[in-house]
C-alpha cells in the first residue's frame, strides 16, 4: 500500500527547475495538496508511521510543513508548536541558524513552544539537505524537548539529509535519487 501510495505521491508532484535560483530542482506539492483524494491519503500515512513513537506534540516546519503538521497533530489528537522563520513570532523565542542547499537560514520557536521532557514529532513536507530539520531539532531539544522522531513526505536522498539528524526515527513516503 505505501508503494502504491508512493507513487500516487510522485505522480502528483510538479519539478521545477532553477526555483529558488539556478541550478536547484524544486519538488512542488501543490499539485498533491489540491488532490483531495490523495492529501488525507498522505496525512494518514505519516500518522500511522508516528503512531509507536509516544509523541506528546507535534512540531511542524515553515511553511509547507504546516499544511501537513498540523492535520498530523489533529489525528493523532496532540498539541502543536510552530517551528517559524525569524519575525514571524510575537513571543519570546529561541533561534536557530542552519546552511541548505542555497543559502543560510534561520528558525524560531517561542521559549514556551513545548515543556521540558515532551516527546516531540519534527514534521516538513521534504528533507534536502537536512538543515532545516536539524536545526529544529536543535531547538526541540534547546527547549528542554525529546525528538521523538522526524517525518517527511519527500526525501531527496542524493543531498544527504537524513545523515544530519544523528541517528534519529526518519520516516519518509517517497524518495528520491
Amino acid at each position: 500500500m505505501a508503494d502504491e501510495l508512493a507513487t500516487r505521491v510522485r505522480d502528483a508532484l510538479r519539478a521545477v527547475p532553477d526555483f529558488p535560483q539556478p541550478g536547484v530542482l524544486f519538488r512542488d506539492i501543490t499539485p498533491l495538496l489540491a488532490a483531495s483524494n490523495l492529501f488525507p491519503r498522505v496525512v494518514a500515512w505519516l500518522a500511522e508511521q508516528c503512531e509507536g513513537h509516544g509523541a506528546d506534540r507535534v512540531a511542524c516546519i515553515e511553511s509547507r510543513g504546516f499544511l501537513f503538521g498540523a492535520p498530523l497533530a489533529e489525528r493523532l489528537g496532540l498539541p502543536l508548536a510552530l517551528i517559524r522563520k525569524p519575525g514571524k513570532l510575537p513571543y519570546r523565542k529561541v533561534s536557530e541558524s542552519y546552511t541548505l542547499e542555497y543559502g543560510v537560514g534561520t528558525i524560531e520557536m517561542h521559549v514556551d513552544a513545548l515543556a521540558p521532557g515532551e516527546r516531540v514529532l519534527v514534521v516538513d513536507d521534504l528533507i534536502a539537505t537536512g538543515g532545516t530539520a536539524a536545526a529544529s531539532c536543535v531547538l526541540v531539544e534547546r527547549l528542554g524537548g525529546v525528538v521523538a522522531g522526524c517525518c517527511f513526505v519527500v526525501e531527496l536522498d542524493a543531498l544527504g539529509g537524513r545523515s544530519r539528524l544523528d541517528g534519529r526515527a526518519v520516516h519518509t513516503l517517497l524518495r528520491f535519487d
